[in-house]
């Protein structure tokens, strides 16, 4: 691709500041775990996997600075660091899943200091190969969902940039795409930060895929006008019964897809999957910053102290949703019962 979301470097995390996009591609090195938590809070970097791989990295990052004596103080001194990045945002899963597997690493790593800061450098880069594969099965096991001549909806942005790289629900279109068929795909804004204008159509003109914008509000005039013939959107977290957060908006596109009749596919990998929160409920749905919805890229666009509400996600239902396409295959209904045959019971 003709851009990098995230990469490793010896100096540091260099990453694509999705703020700017599309008018400046401009890239930052990020040098220790308190910019690494600013750049999630402050969607410098976004999308659940790309969010788990920078959480990875910065706690190996910020195993390199520390001073301790011994290798329980060093353990002691790393816990709060994993503890620190994992307060960035509360509900992508890949963020809390991702640290869990370097504190593993770190607390089951043989010798000291030292041997475990290296254990930790190849557990974070391990976490990065490996999205960039788990995205391309994705791609492999849904582009048969997508017919030649189909038109998808995709809501957010759920590409190479909200990932290590290809994707996840851009990486089915890829796949579709690469596969040779005829997909064009039809972009939603994705109010109020326009991840779906700024950045899926971005990335889709980048690669030569037909691409057509829309607002918001325009989703329920193409389905009446039959414009559409599958959806498919990421996931920040989907419960073990299927219900998935997805940004804000995505819940009405799914009513809009079950009423027209529209298949509504999730694309995510296994590790988006939170086994321990049995339904959509109990999925902790960030609230954003008011100025958000007030305005856009420092313009005021509504009156000043005007009460806002700005939930970053909402909750699809499961039974809204046609099947989750994983990188080990495709879950459909029931999901409560075939979730765990592809992910196990413990994610």
């Amino acid at each position: 691709m003709s851009f990098f979301t995230i990469q490793w470097k010896k100096d540091g995390i260099e990453i694509l500041d999705q703020r700017l996009l599309p008018a400046v591609e401009r890239y930052i090195t990020l040098k220790n775990p308190a910019q690494v938590v600013d750049a999630i809070k402050t969607l410098a970097i976004r999308g659940a996997p790309a969010i788990g791989v920078a959480a990875a990295m910065g706690a190996a990052l910020g195993a390199r600075h520390i001073r301790a004596g011994t290798t329980k103080e060093f353990l002691s001194d790393f816990d709060g660091i994993v503890s620190f990045i994992a307060s960035a945002r509360p509900t992508a899963k890949n963020l809390f899943w991702a640290l869990d597997r370097m504190k593993r690493r770190a607390h089951g790593e043989i010798g000291g200091a030292g041997d475990i800061i290296v254990a930790l450098e190849a557990e974070a880069l391990a976490i990065y190969d490996e999205d960039i594969r788990t995205n391309e099965a994705i791609g492999r096991h849904g582009r048969d969902l997508v017919s030649d001549g189909d038109t998808v909806l995709t809501h957010c942005n759920a590409g190479a940039l909200a990932t290590a790289g290809y994707g996840t629900a851009l990486g089915v279109i890829r796949a579709a795409v690469s596969s040779g068929k005829r997909i064009a795909v039809i972009a939603a804004e994705t109010r109020p930060l326009l991840q779906g204008s700024r950045l899926t159509v971005w990335e889709l003109m980048a690669d030569g895929i037909d691409v057509t914008l829309i607002t918001d509000g325009m989703a329920g005039y193409c389905f009446k006008e039959g414009l559409i013939d599958k959806v498919i959107t990421g996931a920040d977290r989907i419960a073990a019964n299927g219900d998935t957060a997805n940004k804000i908006g995505t819940y009405a596109v799914s009513v809009l897809a079950k009423e027209h009749r529209v298949p509504f596919y999730i694309a995510a990998p296994c590790s988006t999957i939170d086994t321990k929160t049995a339904t959509g409920s109990g999925i902790p749905i960030e609230q954003r910053h008011p100025d958000e919805v007030r305005s856009f890229m420092g313009v005021q666009s509504a009156p000043p102290g005007v009460a806002v509400k700005n939930p970053a996600f909402d909750v699809t239902p499961a039974a809204n949703i046609a099947g989750i396409i994983t990188e080990r295959g495709v879950i459909r209904q029931p999901y409560t019962k075939n979730i765990p045959m592809i992910v196990g019971d413990d994610d």
